[in-house]
């Protein structure tokens, strides 16, 4: 039961994306939730409608990252072999 480091390398380098995912998430939201309260004319409003469809999507991306990075750094400290 060791520990594989190149593994484990590979999970802390995803685990620093993974926790600037957690922080910059919640401010596209954000902006695109502003920009909604912003714009009222048709150009403007749909880009503000998209900035929330891509925070929302990457939301969706960050929760998936973060199963995938924990299974990682799992795999990493308790290997099976």
């Amino acid at each position: 039961m060791s520990t594989d480091l190149n593994l484990l390398s590979k999970g802390l380098i995803r685990l620093g994306i993974l926790i600037f995912l957690f922080i910059i998430t919640p401010i596209i939201i954000t902006f695109g939730f502003k920009a909604l309260d912003k714009f009222t004319e048709a150009p403007k409003l749909y880009v503000a409608y998209a900035i929330i469809f891509i925070g929302v999507a990457l939301l969706f991306f960050t929760m998936y990252f973060a199963f995938k990075t924990f299974g990682i750094i799992k795999n990493a400290i308790f290997d099976n072999n």
